[in-house]
């Protein structure tokens, strides 16, 4: 039995329950208590906390958009337009919103940066699993970042199946050629464990899709959204170039990364790239 007593004046028909035997039903669902004491700080800089929060937020987005990402290649595989595009357009949204996630470092000084910059010693973003498997959704594939991960069994073993496995533009490909385009086979049999890399064939059978007169085709749409993505992922890339470039000059990464240097070269490519370079010959 409940020893609470309630407010006398909150007790009316109106009044949300407040009495649980154990943790509140919202707490079982969400794992706020969990998630809201996963910050271990490694300084006594007052900054290093919105660092490390923005950073688990980061992950928390990449796993929801991995997830919508596998639910369109999947629906893909099995010829349900409208549920890939469904699961892509979720997926911008999320985009947008993991893309806003920079705003609270993208004004960080040099020195605000240095101030907690030590703490992470190797640590760095491209060692994260879950932005791994969302490039490697985008056929961005390299068998070398598996490495990193040979420490973590069940991770390792996770990256290593996305790795082999058909990506969300080699599924967009694969019904195109079911349509009937001419969706070449060396692109259709390629080696789904090395990076995509584009083909004429392709960009001819996009410029093919994009002149039909129909601009309502489901086709031409799945193709718009596909962009949409693409070009989101371009911002993301850009706006993660700049927050770095902000806060840390042309200085080595952590982690032996580049930094800034190999930032600049991911920002120049394209995701999904005849679906832009298609565009010059409609």
């Amino acid at each position: 039995m409940s020893t609470i007593n309630p407010d006398p004046e909150a007790t009316g028909a109106d009044t949300p329950h407040l009495d649980f035997a154990g943790t509140t039903p919202y707490e079982d669902y969400v794992q706020a208590d969990v998630l809201t004491h996963l910050q271990h700080l490694r300084s006594d800089d007052p900054g290093e906390m919105v660092f490390l929060v923005t950073t688990q937020v980061m992950e928390l987005w990449f796993t929801v958009i991995v997830h919508e990402w596998e639910t369109a290649a999947h629906a893909l595989r099995e010829d349900r337009i409208p549920v890939a595009r469904d699961a892509l357009k979720r997926s911008l949204r999320e985009l947008e919103a993991l893309n806003a996630s920079w705003k609270p470092l993208a004004g960080l000084t040099p020195a605000q940066f240095n101030s907690y910059r030590g703490s992470l010693g190797e640590g760095s973003g491209f060692q994260s699993a879950m932005y791994r498997r969302m490039e490697f959704l985008l056929g961005d594939k390299s068998a070398s970042m598996l490495v990193p991960h040979r420490g973590a069994p069940r991770v390792h073993a996770e990256l290593e199946k996305a790795l082999h496995e058909p990506g969300l533009y080699d599924e967009t490909l694969a019904l195109l050629a079911r349509r009937g385009h001419a969706v070449p086979q060396s692109v259709l049999g390629r080696d789904l464990s090395r990076k995509y890399e584009p083909s004429p064939q392709v960009e001819a059978v996009w410029a093919e899709i994009y002149a039909n007169p129909d601009q309502n085709d489901e086709l031409v749409r799945l193709g718009e959204v596909l962009t949409d993505v693409g070009e989101l992922v371009w911002r993301w890339r850009n706006d993660h170039l700049t927050a770095t470039r902000r806060a840390m000059g042309s200085k080595t990464g952590t982690g032996g990364s580049a930094g800034v240097a190999w930032l600049e070269k991911r920002a120049t490519k394209s995701v999904f790239p005849e679906l832009w370079t298609a565009r010059s010959h409609v």
